[in-house]
């Protein structure tokens, strides 16, 4: 499939920044609150609106390439793109090693970890048995019990089919980004809450950031908007629910919810 091609209304000025485009690789993913692809081929989302955030305000001006998500990086390295978002120091090191390549600042904090049916809430890893894993994506922190046939994975093409998976009791959970996860249960099947973090089980915890292997000036102006326009950015991270929750147990989940399960909590408490 062919990338599509999006650009930032930008604005002009006549300074060497607005005479250099810079091309930014991003996903060609479903993978909101944190960015997607509608049918027409357009980038949406937070990252999106913080793209656009950042051209409009440093008057730097930006296109966007979107692609699938394992020709990004091939594609920074061989300097096909400028730039891309996201990325993560920890993410294909092996392929990195003995580039040079620039990160900003983290921009947004995620969770990779397992979502289960509230049943199986803290039954521990000895009883997750089968995992749902969206294809590409790799289980951290199960890699033993894995290589130790003590848990199998169970392919699924994308989201929907894995969280239908885990809904219908074919596997034991599924392991994606919870927030995407969360955000698709809320807001897409409109089940709340009908799959949960179990933070009891293997989890990674990491950051987004743009990447840029020939291009550190852009990656400081792009830390620079992170800090002179925090409460910007900090405001577009409430808007789309990228952080929802990030330090509890109740990650991504809409906080009608979390208050209900707190009730429940307490209820429990006073009857034991």
């Amino acid at each position: 499939m062919k990338p599509f091609f999006a650009s930032l209304a930008l604005a002009f000025s006549t300074s060497a920044w607005a005479e250099q485009v810079y091309v930014v690789g991003v996903e060609q993913a479903h993978f909101l609150p944190h960015y997607s692809v509608d049918e027409k081929g357009d980038y949406r989302g937070f990252a999106r609106e913080l793209l656009d955030s950042f051209a409009a305000s440093s008057g730097v001006r930006l296109s966007l390439r979107v692609m699938p998500a394992d020709a990004l990086l091939p594609a920074l390295l061989a300097g096909e793109i400028d730039a891309k978002y996201p990325d993560s120091p920890e993410w294909s090191t092996q392929a990195k090693a003995g580039v040079g390549v620039h990160y900003s600042q983290p921009v947004v904090n995620y969770v990779d970890g397992v979502m289960v049916a509230p049943r199986r809430m803290g039954l521990g890893v000895d009883q997750l048995r089968r995992l749902a894993v969206v294809d590409g994506w790799t289980p951290r922190g199960f890699e033993d019990r894995i290589g130790a046939n003590q848990l199998s994975l169970v392919s699924s093409e994308d989201l929907p089919r894995m969280v239908r998976q885990a809904l219908l009791k074919d596997t034991d959970g599924a392991y994606y980004n919870v927030v995407v996860a969360a955000h698709y249960l809320n807001k897409v099947r409109a089940k709340p809450g009908a799959l949960v973090f179990d933070s009891g089980l293997p989890h990674t915890r990491g950051t987004f950031h743009l990447s840029s292997l020939g291009h550190p000036e852009l990656i400081a102006r792009f830390d620079r908007f992170l800090i002179d326009r925090q409460a910007e950015v900090a405001a577009l991270k409430t808007k789309h629910e990228v952080e929802a929750n990030l330090a509890s147990d109740y990650i991504g989940m809409e906080q009608w919810k979390v208050d209900f399960l707190e009730r429940q909590k307490l209820k429990r408490a006073a009857g034991q």
